[in-house]
This record gives C-alpha cells, structure tokens and sequence, in this order.
C-alpha cells in the first residue's frame, strides 16, 4: 500500500508562486511515476505534470508548459509542483498521483494511476 500527503496550497495573487509537495511513503519501486492532476469546480480532472522517478524524464499538459516545473527528490520520496505565473483559471484542487508503471506509458491517463493523494486546493485571485 502507497499513501500520498500533499501540501503547500493556498491562496495567491495572479502572477504570484506556489511550491506544491506530495510525499509518498509505504511499498514503492524504484520505476514509479507520479503525477499531478487538477481539478476546478464544475470540471473534469486533467492532467498537469508527471515525472518518472528513476531518471526525472517530465511530462507536461501545454497549458503549463514553461510555468509549472515538476522535479523530485528520491531520498525523501517527494515530488514538487513549482507552479509561477500563476493565473486565476489554475484555481482548483490540485492532486498527486503515483503510478508503478507498466500497462504502456499513459501519463494524462487518471486510471493509469492507482494511488491518489487528498488534494490541496490552490487559489488564484485576480
């Protein structure tokens, strides 16, 4: 079993910084992905960022290409979602995801995934 704390949502002003943290902890390989995934009030879930553990190969969605930087840290089992130039639509409940891989690369995929943090909810004002 896998569990996933996320932390370091809150409220910002549009063009501001958020650091978001997901540490996992419990049975892990060494050749998971974990992911970040949001979701606003009224809209599906979508796919943000993901990484590959054993060599830090990054995923984006386009709409967060050249704002948002996911990296991790092995030792801790930790994977960071710096987010800048933050815009109001970013608003929404932001989640991490890990993956054990295989089943072919579906990194946007939510069901590729099969352990799902709490969420920490990000807040961008205008």
């Amino acid at each position: 079993q896998v569990q996933l704390v996320e932390s370091g949502g809150g409220l910002v002003q549009a063009g501001g910084s958020l650091r978001l943290s997901c540490a996992a902890s419990g049975r892990t390989s060494s050749h998971y992905y974990m992911g970040w995934f949001r979701q606003a009030p009224g809209k599906e879930r979508e796919f943000v960022a993901s990484i590959r553990r054993i060599d830090a190969y990054t995923y984006y969605a386009d709409f967060v290409k050249g704002r948002f930087t996911i990296s991790r840290d092995n030792a801790k089992n930790t994977v960071y979602l710096q987010m800048n130039s933050l815009k109001p639509e970013d608003t929404a409940l932001y989640y991490c995801a890990l993956s054990p891989g295989g089943r072919g690369l579906q990194y946007e995929a939510q069901g590729w995934y099969d352990y799902w943090g709490q969420g920490t909810q990000v807040t961008v004002s205008s």
